[in-house]
């Protein structure tokens, strides 16, 4: 069951749903105007989150688009507002607009490897055999950066890139202190195996920790992070990548110094975080 949470009178997030892939959207209310973020996975989860802010006279103006994966994206056509872009979510959802959801052809691509089986299986879970999906082209197209002025809120949009997708923008509300990430922190998934890379990690942590964030949204977090449990992911991201490089990504050395430094056991999640910088080296 999705729920509609209001963190503010300036934000309000519906939570995201493993199952089949649905992605935190949000809405940031301005005085003048509202910024959506993310279009969802389907126009079923596009007019629920909508529905949801209806309930609290909450309209949109423009929305925003993080990145240009399918769940982030499928919902367009349910969206009648202008949509911003960075120029690479742009191109990609031209291309996206060639392709066919059904079955075969979800079936072909992840068996060549351009889709991932998971997203497939998500994909015909979400959407039954309503596969029609149109994917109309953003209005408001930037390469770097945007700013809009809401009214009382500030929402810089920045193009960050990173392993997870080449496209990836965040957002950040300076008055607020609050940052969306997208999936930006993510893994690459489309690898064969999942995977960070030393280089673009550390670029994008570098970039990230310039913000000065008090809560933090990933797209597939139940729960928004807070400025300590955000910091010491970046932490330990940062010191995985850095241990990779100067182990040449042995596992054994790694989790040892990190288990050293770090004066406890590693956690599953930190495990799986160091094989997927090892993958990358």
């Amino acid at each position: 069951m999705q729920t509609l949470v209001k963190i503010s009178e300036r934000l309000f997030y519906l939570t995201p749903v493993q199952k089949t892939d649905r992605p935190v959207l949000a809405a940031v209310v301005g005085d003048d105007h509202t910024l959506l973020i993310d279009a969802g996975n389907s126009v079923n989860h596009t007019k629920l989150f909508r529905e949801q802010l209806a309930k609290h006279a909450v309209k949109g103006d423009y929305l925003v688009l993080t990145h240009s994966d399918w769940d982030h994206v499928f919902g367009l056509s349910e969206i009648k507002v202008p949509v911003i872009a960075q120029q690479k979510t742009a191109e990609n959802l031209k291309h996206m607009q060639t392709l066919s959801w059904e079955d075969s052809f979800l079936d072909e691509r992840v068996e060549a490897g351009i889709e991932i089986p998971f997203c497939a299986d998500a994909i015909k879970l979400e959407l039954g055999n309503e596969r029609e999906i149109v994917l109309s082209l953003p209005q408001i197209i930037f390469n770097k950066t945007l700013q809009i002025n809401l009214g009382g809120v500030t929402c810089m949009i920045e193009h960050v890139g990173g392993d997870h997708a080449e496209d990836s923008t965040i957002i950040y509300l300076p008055e607020e202190k609050i940052l969306f990430l997208g999936d930006c922190l993510y893994a690459n998934l489309y690898a064969e195996k999942w995977n960070y890379t030393v280089e673009k990690s550390l670029q994008l942590i570098q970039k990230l920790e310039s913000f000065e964030a008090e809560t933090v949204f990933l797209s597939h977090h139940q729960s928004p992070l807070t400025k300590d449990e955000f910091q010491k992911q970046l932490s330990f991201m940062k010191l995985s990548a850095q241990l990779t490089k100067k182990h040449e990504g042995n596992k054994e050395n790694i989790e040892q110094e990190l288990a050293q430094l770090l004066a406890r056991a590693l956690t599953d999640e930190e495990i799986e975080t160091v094989e997927f910088y090892m993958n990358g080296f």
